[in-house]
């Protein structure tokens, strides 16, 4: 007879069922997953307070005029360099946003932070039918 698993929840060895169970339960499979998604939203979370936080020192910046500061002394604010919401290099620079402020970024500094001005956030219509006679023909 072969060996059978054991749940990846509590750790019991099943001895029924299918061969490729992974848990003994409904209980254990339910305190699994919502482990699972537990762990993911906090993630989330955890990144999005570190862009809200680089939003807010970029944000007061570009309100107080300033267009260019030293990448130590953003830090020392809390600002935190590897996190931005877009990154794109022009040439020899890294340009980076932060939501709907730009700025450039050296390994010393960080400069040009801009608020961008008319920002849209609508996305143009996009016609199913047309796409899908497009994926077609490729086909």
């Amino acid at each position: 007879m072969e060996p059978r698993t054991r749940c990846l929840e509590c750790g019991e060895r099943i001895s029924y069922g299918r061969k490729d169970r992974k848990f003994c339960c409904e209980e254990c499979k339910n305190k699994h997953h919502n482990n699972l998604a537990r762990m993911s939203k906090n993630a989330k979370r955890k990144v999005l307070a570190l862009l809200d936080r680089n939003y807010c020192i970029l944000d007061q910046l570009v309100r107080e005029g300033i267009d260019a500061v030293w990448l130590s002394d953003a830090v020392a604010l809390g600002f935190s360099p590897g996190y931005s919401t877009s990154h794109r290099k022009m040439g020899s620079r890294n340009h980076y946003h932060c939501f709907d402020i730009s700025y450039i970024m050296t390994p010393n500094r960080l400069s040009s932070i801009s608020k961008i001005q008319n920002l849209s956030l609508t996305l143009p219509p996009v016609h199913i039918e047309e796409a899908f006679d497009e994926q077609t023909e490729e086909i």
